[in-house]
Order: structure tokens, then sequence, then C-alpha cells
């Protein structure tokens, strides 16, 4: 008798069913239809909370199919007591719907999921929605996307701005979280095309952050997160230090296991 752990496989190979395996083809079957990869910044103790983090964006490997790609960097914010306030994403996007398909986004929802208050933009949007906005971007070429917050006489607003290759600062625009410091950050990938699409790389460098006493820090190291397999992830992402940055690629061995922890090259 095969051991019950072992049922479904037997009840598989017994029908002439395919056994289940990594996912390296179709579309991702996840709630959204995306797969995504995440990068965790690992900061010293002294470093939390922060006013201002930072990092460099570039598009090394673009998609060449008419499907949605988006490339953030992600604020976890909380209020004075350390509550949970919600969190909120910068990052450029390959959206075939805005002009020559790029698109640059800040958006995010408060701690119960609502979707977070903010400003108007001064950029256009093709679809006419209030975060994702229409921006030219070229790939190979360094955008650094930086979330700061401004107190102002009517309160504390958390802008987004990127800083392009020519060094002009493009304003996104303000958003409204009851909260006054960052606690967490992310950088992921978000993509709603094929596992099987061609591979498509972004590098993320640089990273940097300014505590809430003015002090510059920096993540030493990240730690690598796929979606799992039972959440719609594609198998074949992978995360991978290239001496420059670290890259974030679909459809390509998957050379860094989930759970590692990758160091950040130095820029200098």
């Amino acid at each position: 008798m095969p051991r019950p752990s072992l049922q479904r496989f037997w009840d598989l190979l017994g029908s002439g069913r395919a056994l289940p395996g990594p996912r390296t083809t179709g579309d991702p079957p996840s709630a959204n239809g995306a797969s995504s990869l995440h990068l965790r910044w690992e900061l010293p103790p002294r470093a939390a909370p922060l006013r201002q983090v930072a990092v460099t964006l570039e598009v090394v490997a673009p998609p060449e199919v008419d499907r949605l790609y988006f490339w953030a960097l992600q604020a976890d914010f909380a209020d004075p007591s350390g509550r949970p306030a919600g969190g909120a994403h910068l990052g450029l996007q390959w959206h075939p719907q805005h002009p020559g398909s790029t698109a640059v986004n800040w958006g995010g929802y408060d701690a119960t999921g609502r979707e977070l208050d903010g400003s108007g933009s001064d950029l256009p949007s093709a679809l006419r929605n209030v975060n994702t906005r229409d921006m030219a971007w070229s790939p190979g070429r360094p955008y650094r996307l930086v979330i700061a917050r401004h107190d102002d006489g009517a309160g504390t607003v958390w802008r987004g701005s990127v800083t392009g290759p020519d060094g002009a600062v493009t304003v996104v625009r303000d958003l409204y979280p009851a909260a006054d410091r960052i606690v967490g950050v992310v950088m992921w990938s978000e993509v709603f095309a094929r596992c099987d699409h061609p591979s498509v790389g972004v590098r993320w460098s640089d990273p940097s952050a300014v505590t809430l006493e003015g002090d510059p820090v920096a993540p030493g190291r990240l730690s690598v997160n796929y979606q799992s397999h039972a959440q719609g992830g594609c198998a074949n992402t992978d995360s991978r230090v290239d001496g420059a940055g670290v890259v974030q690629w679909t459809n390509a061995p998957r050379t860094t296991p989930q759970g590692a922890v990758l160091a950040v090259p130095d820029p200098r």
C-alpha cells in the first residue's frame, strides 16, 4: 500500500495525467495574473525609521511582448506610534496602453487596503489613472526612484519622484498616508506575462536611505523572495548579483534559491 502522503502521486500516475512540476510555461494562475519576485532591504538596527528611500533602476533587457511589467520600490509606512499605516510603490511600467508603452506609477494602500489619497499630477495619463502616468523612459539607462517625506504647513506628504539619466527630476505626485516614517523597504518585479515569454531583466543598484534624524544609511544585504507555485508564480525567475547591482530576470535559470540573502555591490 502506498503511504497516504504519496497517494496523489500514485493516483496521477495511474490515470496517465501529467505530474505537477515547476511552472515554466503559460500564464501565471495567480489572483492578479502576475508572477512576482522581491528583494527586501536588510538595514542595520540604527537605520530605522526612515524619511527617504531611493534606488537606481535600469531595464537591461526590455519586454518584447504587449504585456504589463511593473518594477517598483515599495515603502512600508508607520504612524508615530509605530503602528502599520500601509505602503506605496514607485516604479516604471511597460504598459502597452500608454504612449510608447512606457509609464510611471506612484500609488498605494492604507492598513485596511483602501487606496491612498493623493494629489494630482502634472504628468498626463492615457488611461486617466491617478496613480499611473505617461512617462517616457528608455531601456539601458538609469532612473533614480526617490520616495521622500515632505513637511509643509498642511502636514506631511510623501512624494514620489524620478531622476532621469540627464539629471532632470520628474515629480510624479504626492501621497497622503497617515504616517510619518518608513519602516520597511522592498524592490520588486510584477510580471503579467507568460512564464515562457522572452526573458526580461532589470538591475537595482545603489540603494540608499535617510533616517528621521537625517543620517544617511544603506542596506548591506537583500533577502530574496519568489512568488510560490501555489500562489501562481513562475519557477524560472531569478535574482542575482552582477557586479553593478542585483538583477531580476524572467524566463531564466534560477541560480539564487528562495530565502537566500544577497550582498549589495559597492557602487564605488
